[in-house]
């Protein structure tokens, strides 16, 4: 599922391209934001389908091996470790994946079958392959730490799936490590002869709400916000500071006065946190110390309101 912090993140790109374009459409921004957090969902599912896809492969090519003129006595008797992969199966199996695919109409490994192929390949001439072939060892302990290792070592960090991906969607450019992070929990966690059922995309129904509640105050009280972010930088002259920064410190702010549930130090660490991703060098020291001058006083001012004990 999505976190709190990757939300903050989809938000913050989409008050970015607001207020870049000068766009002052907030309703189709809201529902553009939205579209791209559940096209992650696709993503998610479409990685695990791969999975599923390459073993398909190699099903196929061993068939086809055995029907060559010249078949080898390894083509006639193919070891089927990689085919007979317990949890690969888990997901095969799954009526959750398959029923999300139809819906959603998800054809990319069938359109783009060669992306498949691409992955089959470089598994096939891997050292972590051929050691899983070789190992006599038939649990799902293996099969499961070999899976994770495939995803790991040679799905998530190929370069031509990746692009693949962007091409798609562009928003999925920033959305892959996350997703492949997720990808990697959901494997590790499902455990043996248990079906698999594919979760909700938010935690609860604050999480979704958050979405909406974040990117509206955000931009609806951007130039009230900047004002404030002026009075704490008195030498510093607007423009001088980094796009993102001013974003960033702008939804801190808004969670500062609009969500009391949010701690204050998590919010300043959150934003921290975002920064040394998406803007620059020095950014974490700066944002860091404006949001820290704004919270206190907005302390001492009362503007700050949070809900239960040492929520500030």
């Amino acid at each position: 599922m999505i976190n709190r912090r990757h939300i903050r993140v989809k938000v913050m790109q989409s008050v970015y391209a607001m207020l870049q374009s000068h766009n002052d459409d907030i309703i189709k921004e809201e529902k553009f934001l939205k579209h791209s957090i559940l096209k992650m969902y696709d993503l998610y599912v479409l990685n695990l389908q791969l999975l599923v896809e390459v073993q398909k492969f190699a099903a196929k090519k061993m068939a086809l091996s055995k029907k060559k003129i010249l078949a080898t006595k390894e083509d006639l008797n193919p070891n089927n470790k990689f085919l007979n992969n317990k949890l690969i199966n888990i997901f095969a199996e799954s009526i959750s994946i398959e029923g999300y695919i139809e819906l959603n109409n998800l054809k990319n490994w069938e359109e783009n079958d060669e992306y498949v192929k691409i992955i089959f390949e470089e598994l096939q001439k891997s050292n972590l392959y051929k050691k899983y072939l070789a190992n006599d060892i038939d649990s799902y302990k293996v099969d499961k730490t070999f899976i994770i290792d495939f995803f790991k070592e040679i799905i998530a960090p190929n370069e031509k799936l990746g692009e693949y991906f962007e091409d798609t969607m562009i928003s999925w450019s920033d959305d892959i490590p996350f997703v492949n992070t997720w990808v990697v929990k959901t494997l590790s966690k499902q455990k043996e002869n248990a079906i698999f059922v594919l979760g909700n995309l938010y935690k609860d129904k604050d999480d979704e709400e958050f979405v909406s509640n974040m990117f509206r105050k955000t931009v609806l009280k951007h130039t009230e916000y900047e004002l404030i972010i002026e009075e704490k930088t008195p030498n510093w002259e607007t423009d001088r500071i980094a796009d993102m920064d001013m974003i960033l410190i702008k939804m801190a702010i808004s969670e500062f006065l609009n969500f009391p549930s949010i701690p204050t130090r998590v919010t300043i660490n959150e934003y921290i946190e975002i920064s040394k991703d998406y803007s620059t060098e020095k950014s974490s020291y700066f944002i860091n110390g404006v949001l820290d001058k704004i919270s206190k006083e907005f302390i001492e001012s009362k503007r700050i309101v949070k809900i239960g004990r040492g929520l500030l």
